[in-house]
């Protein structure tokens, strides 16, 4: 509930011109969010209410809530394209969230299928938080319009993205746990220069992860292939013989 409250106070916000206030009220949201989830997973309180009551809740702080924000900052100074842009992240927000609960169970344990859409949200506001702070105002809009197009496409991709566990029972979980204790302190003490930085680190990491994956796919095929041929070719051989 405090993050369907956070993402309503900033879409009020954004339309009174409280731009970085705003900003700050949704990742307000997305630690709400992100606490909530620990909580009653830990506390064995999971249970279905809760998996669409959260997804409403995300739906409203990191999908329109941010939509809004863009649109009242810069977006609104691109006509038609502005509000054709917003509905599209909206959508694509929405999807996601729909997949996720799908794939609550399954897939979505091992890695996130597509961007998560407060990662998404973020990677939004804390641009305008690092512009704002870099120089009083926000500054590359065209970056800000391009960034909201492609986190929309990865959020309907079909990209994997790390997650954090609740437990660190894996040489693979503890290296994540280690990783989230040296980047929390370094937000904490710079979270105008550093969240911006650090979200977009996560993102291109599982851009890069995933062009690997497919080209190592890619190679296997090549060279399945390879085999197959060389091994037809030899039974060809045989049977002329």
């Amino acid at each position: 509930m405090g993050n369907i409250v956070c993402g309503f106070l900033a879409i009020l916000s954004a339309f009174e011109g409280h731009t970085t206030t705003a900003c700050w009220f949704i990742v307000l949201a997305g630690f709400l969010d992100a606490l909530d989830g620990k909580v009653a997973r830990l506390s064995g309180a999971t249970s279905q209410f809760g998996v669409e009551l959260d997804s409403l809740a995300d739906f409203l702080s990191f999908g329109v809530a941010p939509a809004v924000l863009v649109y009242s900052i810069k977006l609104n100074t691109l006509g038609k394209w502005g509000w054709i842009i917003s509905i599209v992240f909206i959508m694509a927000a929405s999807y996601r969230l729909a997949r996720f609960n799908l794939l609550a169970d399954t897939e979505e344990k091992k890695d996130f299928l597509g961007l998560p859409v407060p990662v998404a949200a973020f990677a939004l506001v804390s641009y305008i938080i690092f512009s704002f702070k870099m120089w009083g105002q926000l500054e590359y809009g065209e970056l800000l319009v391009s960034m909201i197009i492609l986190l929309a496409m990865l959020m309907v991709s079909q990209v994997r993205y790390e997650f954090m566990p609740d437990r660190f029972d894996t040489k693979q979980n503890r290296i994540k746990l280690i990783i989230a204790l040296v980047v929390i302190p370094i937000i904490v003490i710079k979270p105008r220069l550093t969240l911006f930085p650090l979200v977009s680190l996560y993102i291109l990491y599982g851009l890069i992860r995933e062009l690997y994956r497919l080209f190592t796919v890619g190679v296997v095929k090549v060279a399945g292939r390879s085999q197959r041929r060389r091994r037809s070719d030899r039974e060809e051989n045989n049977d002329q013989e």
